[in-house]
């Protein structure tokens, strides 16, 4: 692990995730490394409102790395999602790998732009016929533009 020290707490890096606190995960946020990250990554994962999770919560209100600060917001955001939340965002990247404008995959698929902006939200969830098309498009652009 990156050499990191917590100052002014009873407790350091090696101790589980759960003791540190919300200054001690600030701290690694800001001067800790991917292995750090990870930790908290798999603490909040484990437990999306649980101790370390409601921790995180606090400390990225005063962390200083505008990047890492992001990285654990959407983490956060990720791990608390419900899976119809997460469906919708996977079929949002599959909508994007098909490479097609969102009239022509709507066309294509035989459905509106309205229809197609509802499966994207989660508003809908699209049945199996739509998901396996897509998918398919964007399998059949990948093999196209592989080497």
């Amino acid at each position: 692990m990156a050499r990191l020290q917590f100052r002014n707490l009873n407790v350091t890096p090696e101790d589980t995730v759960d003791l540190w606190g919300v200054e001690g995960i600030a701290t690694a946020i800001d001067r800790g490394g991917s292995e750090h990250w990870g930790r908290i990554q798999s603490a909040v994962e484990a437990e999306p409102y649980g101790k370390v999770a409601l921790d995180l919560e606090q400390a990225l209100d005063v962390t200083q790395s505008p990047s890492i600060t992001k990285l654990m917001e959407d983490w956060l955001e990720y791990c608390r999602e419900d899976d119809k939340k997460r469906f919708a965002r996977s079929f949002r990247k599959w909508v994007i790998e098909t490479g097609m404008s969102r009239a022509e995959l709507a066309q294509y698929l035989g459905t509106s732009r309205s229809r197609l902006s509802s499966y994207e939200s989660g508003a809908v969830t699209p049945s199996a016929v739509v998901v396996q098309k897509v998918l398919g498009i964007g399998e059949g652009r990948r093999r196209y533009l592989a080497p």
